[in-house]
């Protein structure tokens, strides 16, 4: 079984940057980390809207009829 088959640890990443210590961090370094934290927060947020997005359009799709 191929390792990319496995299903992926939840919040490990996530984990991992909240335990790391931030003090050899420059301020320019801790701007830039910020950054980047700010465009994947935005990336996951796109994500997550397109996936309501979908799951609105399939369940419009297979909602059962109303009969008049």
């Amino acid at each position: 079984m191929d390792e990319d088959d496995l299903p992926r640890r939840r919040g490990d990443a996530a984990t991992q940057l909240s335990l790391e210590s931030l003090d050899s961090y420059s301020h320019d370094e801790l701007n830039e980390r910020v950054h980047l934290l700010e465009a994947e927060i935005a990336r996951v947020i796109a994500h997550r809207d397109r996936a309501a997005a979908h799951r609105v359009a399939a369940d419009a799709l297979f909602k059962p009829r109303a009969d008049t």
